[in-house]
């Protein structure tokens, strides 16, 4: 463990959907005490069932933790939490040498917030300067992987940080994913993210196509499935994803409406660039279509739904 870091102070959460519940499961198994803290009162009266440590607000998680660990939807909700009118910008204040308040719990030196959303490279850029120039380091760490990954340390995080805040954020890190790759500075982290989580999407909207494809032949799913992993065409997505789609178990470990999410983002950054994405555009016409149909709570798995419904021929009607 780092020098720098004391596993008894605690370490704040913010967002206990999915992604923030396996995390904080993954720093409560390497022996920090978790406070956590989500919008979503159902949330934190769940987790404060099962551990106890909830807050009722940002700025208390802020007083309370020198680190916060962020598992939000977006970056404007990142923006919002850290340095809105309540924010855990407040509390954090105080427990640097100019504050006069209440002091936080002995921990690492320089206070950090570890951002493990995906989300705008530019506007996380710009949040990181202007927390450095306040004393917080900001550490991007978007993870790849589903939430059960995530939990199993199987997921790998992307950090946009520099060296020095890293090092002193090591036993939280290695806490929250054993496989971990340094990108470079702030905003790099969510291009990575971004870029692998296309690549991801399409390899995911590919196999749910061809399986589709293969039962209007008369090939089951489950033997599709088999042939896929037998072949040039096995990828992490069919090992992940497949049997969900064969079984069509959607039970959420990621949800299509947050990849609509990270894919508009790509968008957003490719036009930035001069750089057309047709497939990513194609893409993103399905998953639309698949929130519109009501399908955005559901596994990304569950895309294999929409492509049911593309049916274009009168005599076959959609299954």
């Amino acid at each position: 463990m780092n020098a720098d870091t004391d596993s008894a102070a605690p370490v704040g959460i913010v967002g206990l959907g999915l992604v923030g519940s396996a995390l904080a499961g993954r720093l409560q198994r390497a022996g920090f005490s978790v406070l956590g803290h989500d919008h979503c009162a159902q949330a934190s009266a769940t987790w404060a069932d099962q551990s106890g440590g909830a807050l009722a607000s940002l700025q208390d998680i802020g007083r309370r933790c020198r680190t916060v660990v962020l598992a939000v939807f977006d970056t404007a909700g990142v923006l919002q939490i850290i340095e809105g009118p309540q924010g855990l910008l407040h509390g954090l204040l105080e427990g640097l040498p100019q504050g006069h308040e209440q002091p936080v719990a002995a921990g690492p030196t320089v206070p950090a917030l570890i951002d493990c959303s995906t989300g705008d490279p530019q506007a996380l850029e710009a949040l990181a300067g202007r927390l450095a120039a306040q004393g917080i380091d900001f550490i991007e760490a978007p993870l790849s992987g589903s939430s059960v990954q995530i939990s199993d340390g199987a997921a790998t995080m992307l950090l946009g940080a520099s060296v020095q805040a890293l090092e002193r954020q090591e036993a939280v890190l290695q806490a929250l994913s054993p496989q971990r790759m340094h990108i470079g500075g702030a905003g790099m982290g969510a291009r990575a993210k971004l870029a692998t989580n296309l690549v991801l999407g399409l390899n995911r909207a590919a196999l749910a196509e061809g399986m589709v494809f293969a039962e209007r032949l008369g090939i089951s799913r489950d033997a599709f499935l088999r042939l896929v992993l037998a072949t040039p065409a096995r990828s992490d997505a069919a090992l992940v994803k497949g049997e969900q789609m064969v079984r069509g178990d959607f039970t959420p470990q990621s949800r299509i409406h947050q990849h609509l999410k990270d894919v508009q983002l790509m968008r957003a950054a490719a036009r930035a660039a001069g750089q057309r994405l047709p497939l990513t555009d194609t893409h993103a016409t399905l998953l639309q279509a698949a929130v519109d149909a009501g399908d955005g709570e559901l596994d990304n798995a569950a895309i294999i739904r929409q492509l049911q419904r593309e049916t274009r021929y009168p005599d076959h009607p959609p299954t």
